[in-house]
């Protein structure tokens, strides 16, 4: 339904909040504004020390100031600051609890770091390394092969994608790794190479990142759980199999017969990895060849690598019953997407309690040739913390990435909620049993500012759609669609009953109506509904590939009861 678009913009709507404050009065009074940002703002700890402070910053008119008053011009620079912004500002610095085990954050993942497009024919650079980095994230992909002249290579092995040097990874994680966090990068190595190249990537991984790689368990008090982020800061961790001690090598001999490396022995048949025994049987894949079943040979870890291995110890994951009696904090397991489906459906308050003492990474089906991702919300709502996507490959999945991972300062970890860490083993956020009242939400989104012209340099119809993305579940609503102008009013109010407000994500996209049942993108933006302020608020509007579209932005009421 399309239709045109009332005579206002931001400014008015703002103007009429002004106006209804001012009591027919020229300049609204501190008191006044006070009572504005508790009933409408919902600042209940707001005092005469914070509009005095709100008319200091935001107040230019001199006469305004001594009066301790806002003219129209400052109140709409403040309606227009990030005091009024959606996201919570004290959540742009790291504010959550750090001195937690690690497997008690979600930590931001990348599967297939190096490539820059598909898993087929893409290019492998080291700039997506970097890109990674610089967005936040904490676990990064290297699938190692050997290479000519003992320099084992990176690429993703036995399709047309282009290689690149080990040892140059390892150079630019080293030069990247803390630029926008000081918290542990893990680097998880898909090791396809022989016990030789190994040695070799031992050798630069020792000399090129130095001080910074985790070679020794830390002397901790808390023997037996996984250390902190806070204990690792600047740390880089290995992610690997480990040689087992000769005891644990002899109990564990007979169920690892035909156990292969850690990814592919998981991928075989289902997802279609292939591994070095079958490097006879095919050079590249095809779309026919990723479901069929392969036998793999299993690849020897060589001591000089195994030695690196710390916390991130990798092990086959056999069932829930089998990691509560054998597996370590320190072991992990790596699960394709189709496995993961099928525990949480049915096995959920097992995966959950699993994920609060042991990491698991939860990886994309071999068969998204394409690089196309999943929506991580399924594996987070059970507590997994390294749910790697394709950070390629744009869309929902990663715009609900960015929105979990802006919380707590960007650092790229994230504290779970209390269910999914507490030692109780019935917690379920899944279980309808367990859930609280839902929280109700009305939205109001009221206008558009300064929305980008569309490729076509027509004019802009355009509609806001908003998701709300909870544990297993997700809703949809949508504005009508306002013809011909980029700075529309939409004027619409949405209802949505929150059962999980702890891990609700929401994501509101502007879109252009191009014909009955088509629309393309025009921007987003995704946040934790935890971070989200109350009251009349903005948000920015950012691209597909996650950057600022300023000034372009959105208008919006926000009440919760």
């Amino acid at each position: 339904m399309k239709r045109t678009e009332r005579p206002t913009t931001r400014r008015a709507d703002i103007q009429h909040l002004y106006q209804c404050y001012t009591a027919d009065q020229a300049t609204l009074a501190a008191s006044s504004l006070l009572r504005f940002l508790h009933r409408e703002q919902m600042e209940l700890t707001a005092n005469q020390e914070t509009v005095e402070r709100l008319i200091d910053r935001y107040e230019i008119d001199e006469t305004a100031r001594s009066d301790r008053a806002m003219t129209f011009e400052g109140f709409l620079r403040y309606m227009e600051s990030k005091d009024c912004s959606v996201f919570d500002q004290g959540h742009t610095t790291v504010y959550q609890d750090m001195d937690q085990p690690l497997c008690h954050y979600f930590i931001s993942t990348s599967h297939n770091t190096y490539l820059t497009g598909d898993q087929l024919v893409g290019k492998s650079h080291l700039d997506a390394y970097v890109s990674a980095l610089r967005k936040g994230c904490r676990c990064l992909e290297i699938d190692c092969w050997d290479g000519p002249n003992t320099e084992p290579i990176v690429y993703h092995g036995y399709t047309l994608t282009t290689k690149i040097l080990f040892r140059d990874v390892v150079s630019t994680v080293e030069h990247h790794a803390f630029e926008v966090s000081p918290y542990p990068v893990i680097l998880s190595l898909e090791n396809h190479c022989c016990r030789e190249q190994q040695v070799v990537m031992a050798q630069y991984l020792v000399s090129i990142l130095g001080e910074k790689l985790l070679k020794t368990p830390l002397d901790l008090p808390t023997s037996g759980e996984l250390p902190s982020p806070n204990d690792l800061k600047y740390k880089i961790l290995i992610k690997n199999k480990k040689i087992r001690a000769p005891s644990e090598a002899k109990e564990a001999a007979s169920r690892e017969a035909d156990e292969s490396e850690e990814e592919e022995e998981e991928e075989e048949g289902e997802e279609g990895e292939q591994d070095e025994g079958s490097q006879g049987q095919s050079k590249f894949w095809s779309p026919r060849k990723l479901v069929l079943k392969k036998k793999v040979k299993k690849v020897m870890v060589a001591e000089a690598l195994s030695d690196l291995v710390i916390y991130t110890q990798s092990v086959k994951f056999t069932s829930f019953s089998h990691a509560r009696l054998n597996q370590q904090p320190y072991q992990n397991t790596s699960m394709g997407e189709k496995q993961a489906h099928k525990l949480a459906r049915a096995s959920g308050p097992d995966f959950i309690l699993h994920n609060q003492r042991c990491l698991i990474r939860i990886y994309p089906a071999g068969s998204r040739t394409t690089s196309s991702n999943y929506n991580p919300q399924d594996f987070w709502s059970v507590g997994s913390q390294l749910v790697a996507l394709n950070f390629q490959s744009l869309g929902l999945p990663m715009d609900l990435n960015g929105g979990r991972f802006q919380d707590n300062g960007r650092c790229g970890y994230v504290l779970k909620p209390a269910v999914l860490r507490s030692g109780q083993g019935n917690s379920d956020p899944t279980s309808s049993l367990q859930r609280p009242r839902p929280t109700q939400l009305l939205l109001k989104v009221i206008s558009g500012s300064h929305l980008p012209v569309p490729r076509s340099g027509k004019s802009l119809d355009s509609f806001v759609r908003v998701e709300v993305h909870g544990v297993h579940s997700a809703c949809r609503k949508h504005t009508d669609t306002v013809k011909n102008s980029l700075s529309p009013c939409w004027d619409a109010s949405m209802n949505f009953s929150i059962s999980d407000p702890d891990l609700c994500l929401l994501r509101f996209s502007v879109r252009e109506q191009t014909g009955l049942l088509s629309s393309e993108f025009v921007g987003q933006y995704s946040l934790a509904f935890s971070s989200m302020k109350r009251g009349y608020r903005w948000l920015p509007l950012l691209s597909r590939e996650g950057f600022s579209l300023d000034p372009a932005s959105l208008f919006v009421f926000v009440w919760c009861s």
